[in-house]
């Protein structure tokens, strides 16, 4: 808390507004604040029930679920009137007809990308290192906390290069960066170090700050002075989207695959395999045990290998997005 404290006194320090945003707020106080109810609703509505359908849908075996199946409904319909709503209200309180900038879009689609890889592998290193690893849950956090040092102190380091280098090609780096550190997570097994998972983390994180400084300030070059505030909300509400729908995929990748790969294993266990054989008179549960343990440690080098090909799938996107001249570097950033 004393931390969240001191970032709202100084932000209220040193942040204003520009001249474009105070005159925007002051012209809407004149002619009367008017609220988008209906705009509201359906934002409600469909992001809602979008967050259920994905926090729920493996554990009711989604569309099998009749529930789950409304819920989608009613979600997607929702986003419809929303996008077709949006384009005709004068204040819209979700700024759909920014996403006819090109360039924004792609940015926000860059920022998706980005909540899908980092929070579905923040989500199951964590959970590999104490199923399958049986790591406690203060040493799986601890494994994790150097990844975020290591965000810490590239973030600087990309704020000063994005002076130098076009923005559109620091996303194509860091989604590089991202591509190789899910790579070479794919490459774990059941007796790596907790020196190995920490440094794994490290290279996952210093790739981070080479996404988001630079999808931040490309996203807000061409925009109108005054719709910084709705294009932030567009570029943080994809994030969050991003990272539900990477949780929600890489749970349900795992699950699956889990399953797959415990029945291909067990097709081999029979009484005439040697494998069998030798556990005979002795201790099955443990065969069981390894048996579970690798068709886990499978699974997750499947999602660990899906999560590298979305990454590397981004990086062709980055030629979409516009070249900066510095002083438009310098403004956004």
């Amino acid at each position: 808390m004393p931390v969240c404290v001191a970032s709202l006194l100084l932000s209220a320090w040193v942040l204003h507004d520009p001249p474009a945003v105070r005159q925007d707020r002051e012209e809407a106080l004149r002619h009367g604040i008017r609220m988008d109810y209906l705009g509201f609703v359906l934002v409600a509505l469909g992001l809602g029930c979008l967050q259920v359908v994905l926090d729920r849908g493996q554990q009711d075996d989604w569309f099998s679920s009749d529930w789950i199946l409304a819920f989608s409904i009613v979600s997607g319909l929702s986003l419809i009137f929303l996008m077709v709503w949006e384009f005709t209200h004068d204040r819209p309180i979700v700024d759909v007809p920014l996403l006819r900038n090109k360039n924004f879009s792609t940015s926000i689609l860059m920022m998706f990308v980005t909540g899908f890889v980092l929070l579905s592998t923040t989500q199951l290193l964590p959970r590999f290192l104490q199923s399958v690893m049986g790591y406690t849950a203060t040493k799986a956090g601890l494994a994790l906390t150097a990844g975020g040092t290591a965000t810490l102190v590239m973030m600087p380091v990309a704020a000063a290069l994005i002076r130098i280098v076009q923005p559109k090609f620091l996303i194509a780096f860091g989604l590089l960066v991202e591509t190789l550190a899910a790579w070479h997570l794919s490459g774990f097994n059941t007796e790596i170090s907790f020196a190995h998972a920490a440094w794994a983390r490290v290279f996952q994180g210093a790739g981070l700050p080479f996404l988001f400084v630079p999808i931040t300030t490309v996203s807000y070059a061409g925009l109108p002075p005054g719709k910084s505030n709705n294009a932030s909300a567009l570029l943080n509400s994809m994030r969050n989207l991003g990272a539900s729908v990477g949780i929600s995929v890489g749970t349900t990748l795992l699950a699956r695959r889990d399953q797959f790969h415990h029945s291909r294993l067990v097709e081999s266990l029979t009484p005439f395999s040697p494998n069998y054989q030798s556990q005979a008179g002795g201790s099955l549960e443990n065969l069981d045990r390894v048996v579970q343990q690798q068709a886990a440690m499978w699974s997750y080098i499947d999602v660990f290998w899906f999560v590298a090909l979305v990454a590397a799938a981004a990086i062709p996107l980055t030629l979409i997005l516009r070249r900066l001249k510095p002083e438009e570097a310098k403004a956004a950033h």
